[in-house]
Order: C-alpha cells, then structure tokens, then sequence
C-alpha cells in the first residue's frame, strides 16, 4: 500500500524519537537485550537488574525465519538475526500477554557504531520494520554508541551512570573469563558435558553476583566467587589428555561470538582436536574507548593549528575524559585476569595500545582508518608471534572489515608458515566447511608437530 506523505514524514520523525537514550531509572519498562555472547548478555541484565533496570535477555535464533522476510538479503547476517531475534520475541509476548500486551512497556537494546560499518544502520532499519506493524511501534529502541564510548549519559540517572559503567564493564571482563575457561577446560574434560554444565552453573552463580553486588561496587566479593569457580574448574580437566594445537579466533564481533551464527565453530574445531582462545568482548570495549581517545588528540592537533580556543578546551576536556576510562578499564581488566591467572592460567588480552604499536612495525595497516580490522589484523599477527598454531576469521559474508583482514593477513601467514583460515557466513551452510575445516586443523597439527605451542600454557 502506497504511503501518503504525512505517513513519510511521520516515519522519519520516528527514527528520531523512538531510537536513542531514554531513561531506564525512572521507568518500569522492561529492556530487551539480544543474546550475542551468551555469558556476556546475562550478566549485562543482571547488572542492569541490580541497579532497578528490569532486563531480560530474548530468545535467539528462533526467529530467523521472521528476519529473512523482513530483509532483503543485502544487509549482513546479524541484522537477520536480530531482527528475528526481536520480532519473534514481540509476538511470543503478544500470544502469552493477550489483550494485556503493551508496546510501550518494552525498549529493545540495540547498541550502534559510528564509520563505514553497516551495524551503525541497524538500529534504525529495524525502527522501520517495527513501525510496519502497527502493534508494535511504540516500542522504543534503546542506542549507545561507539561515536562517546557506550557512554551511558541520559539512560541512567547522573549518579548511577558512572557505577553502572563499571559495573557493566566488569561484567563484560568476567564474562570473557568465563567464555576462556570454557575453552581452556572443554577439551581436556574428563566425561563429556562436564564443561558446558559446569559453565551453565557458574554464569547462574555469577549473574547473581553481579545482580546483588554490582550496585554497591562490591566487586571484591564478585572476584572472590569468580576464583571459587575458576579454583573448581581444575577438577574437570583430565591430566592424562595430551595437549593440543593452540587455535586463535578474531573477527567481527558478532559473528565470532553467537554461536548459532558461526554455526558453533568453535566446537567444531575443538572436535578436530583443537584448544581454542576467541578474541574477547572487552578487546572491543577497550578499543572505542582508546579510539575516542585517539580523536580527541587528533582534534587537538587541529585545533592547535588554527588557534580555536573552545574546541581546544573540549578536545582537552574529551582528552581527560576518555584517557581517565581507558586506564580504569585496563587496570580493572588487569587485576581480574592477574587473580584468575594464578589459579589457572588462561590467555589474557591484549592491550589496545600495543595492538597499535604491531600495526604501525610492520608497516601492515593504520588505526586512522579504523573498523575491526585494527583488531584482527594485529590480533592475528600477534597469535602467530606468540606460536599459536594457526589462525581463524570468523565473519559474515560481505563484511567489509573482515575482507580487508583477509587481504592484508592471508599473504602474511602464509610467509610465516602459520595455517590460516576464513570463515564468512551467512544463513546458508557451505557444503564444503566441514573439509576445510578438517583440511585447516591437519594444517595445525604439522604446526603443533614441528614448533610446539605456547609454553606457558
């Protein structure tokens, strides 16, 4: 049906007022966040429970079908995801709720993210298709963004949103320690299913930590459960199992973490044999916040150049503002890793900076162009440096950052001897992943075979 033009305008007028910062201190709207990373969006509610938010975490996966009709195939694979991801999880609330069923109690969390990356438009195409379906268009879309380093200004009350910050960050450093015991203990585990269940556990144990403590920035008595658990952990592994090729993971952050998108590669590959360490939620916090950082000195520059007395004192003021949160952040990381690491030793994460610093040696690529590349390509070179025994992107078909990894670092590894391995998705199932996959970790073991692995694992 053709729209009029005041059906035009109002729609416009809706990616203005339904997307952005709304309050959730002084409402009693329930916000609806999609499960990228399973462990990491649980604990995210529970933090935002802790601190009165009323969160829960939907469904995924369930409603790719409702995504595929409702996009054209053009946009990358997560935003079917989550467009089904929040549509199916509407239309469950509408059958259980009935007539009782209100649009207007529900915010659905979808963050976004400045530069060329098509996550930035999500947001506000699936504004577009909420505001196809009459029902549903009073459900607001609550967007941080990567442009202020996920600041949380104007959705939290001034004096909550400094401890929900850190709060919410402590949660994401903790959730990727839980996602690398995972990892470290599932291919060692003594009977099969142990792992998974002693993680299923211990994310229910943590959340309510974080739902209790969080608020209060008890975080000591939250590090003090996480050691208990990392300490309980040890019994799972059986020490008669030989250790096995060492196998990084970067990508986009999605595809790379939502384990029904990558079609669960991480355990595919650990089935062929492989002990696996994914690049971590946290990496990528880190990274917009050293970004910000990073612009404010660029505009500084500028600004010194043309003698612009106020944008000297924002750029400063950004400058303090930003340096003051990455270095929190990475103390705070610090210390988490430090603890757990003396009880078993897991792969910690790389510092931003020093990402930077591999880029710019060996000449192979520059953060002032920006996007997840910075990431992976350092990330990649860095596992091969550190004798990982091969390397695997992980992203969706099309995606732009990800196809410039793959250019810059494919020649590379190969120079190195490090195998190497792409992996784009979509919602097809390439017939020929299983053998590349075979074919990559026969790679890894003649790299095992000849140069070992990491020694202080």
């Amino acid at each position: 049906m053709l729209q009029t033009e005041s059906q035009k305008v109002i729609d416009f007028q809706s990616l203005k007022d339904n997307i952005g910062r709304f309050n959730l201190s002084r409402s009693n709207k329930t916000i609806l966040i999609p499960e990228m990373n399973r462990i990491g969006s649980h604990m995210l509610a529970a933090t935002f429970r802790g601190f009165g938010i009323q969160s829960v975490v939907m469904d995924t996966f369930k409603g790719l079908e409702l995504g595929k009709a409702y996009t054209s195939g053009k946009e990358c694979y997560p935003c079917q995801i989550t467009i089904g991801d929040i549509l199916y999880y509407l239309k469950q609330e509408q059958k259980r709720l009935g007539d009782r069923f209100n649009a207007n109690t529900y915010i659905y969390f979808m963050p976004e993210a400045g530069g060329p990356c098509r996550f930035g438009m999500y947001n506000k195409y699936q504004r577009i298709v909420l505001d196809s379906f009459p029902d549903l268009r009073a459900v607001k879309i609550g967007s941080l963004t990567t442009t202020d380093g996920y600041s949380l200004n104007g959705m939290v009350d001034d004096m909550q949103a400094s401890n929900l910050r850190k709060a919410g960050y402590l949660s994401v450093v903790v959730s990727d320690i839980l996602d690398r015991l995972l990892w470290r203990i599932r291919p060692y585990e003594k009977e099969k299913g142990m792992a998974d269940d002693f993680i299923e556990t211990s994310m229910r144990e943590m959340e309510k930590c974080f739902e209790t403590y969080g608020v209060c920035k008890q975080f000591d008595k939250i590090l003090d459960v996480l050691e208990r658990i990392i300490q309980k952990s040890k019994a799972i592994m059986d020490p008669e199992v030989p250790e096995k090729p060492l196998i990084g993971v970067v990508g986009e952050i999605y595809l790379r973490s939502h384990v029904h998108a990558n079609q669960n590669l991480l355990r595919v590959l650990e089935n062929h044999g492989a002990e696996i360490v994914n690049a971590s939620i946290a990496e990528w916090v880190n990274f917009t916040t050293y970004e910000r950082l990073r612009d404010a000195k660029t505009g500084l520059r500028f600004s010194l150049k043309q003698f612009r007395i106020n944008d000297i004192k924002d750029h400063l003021k950004n400058m303090v503002h930003f340096a003051g949160d990455l270095l929190y952040q990475q103390a705070k990381q610090g210390q988490v890793y430090k603890r757990v690491k003396s009880i078993l030793n897991l792969e910690k994460d790389h510092k931003i900076k020093e990402l930077e610093n591999v880029l710019k040696k060996n000449n192979l690529f520059s953060f002032d162009v920006g996007t997840e590349a910075c990431l992976s390509i350092a990330g990649i070179w860095q596992y091969a440096k550190d004798g990982f025994n091969g390397v695997v992107n992980v992203y969706p078909f099309t995606c732009m950052p990800s196809t410039i990894t793959s250019a810059v670092i494919k020649p590379l590894m190969n120079d190195l001897g490090v195998p190497y391995l792409d992996t784009p998705y979509d919602s097809s199932f390439q017939p020929g992943r299983e053998a590349a996959i075979r074919t990559f970790m026969y790679q890894a073991y003649q790299h095992f075979n000849r140069n070992g692995r990491q020694q202080h694992h």
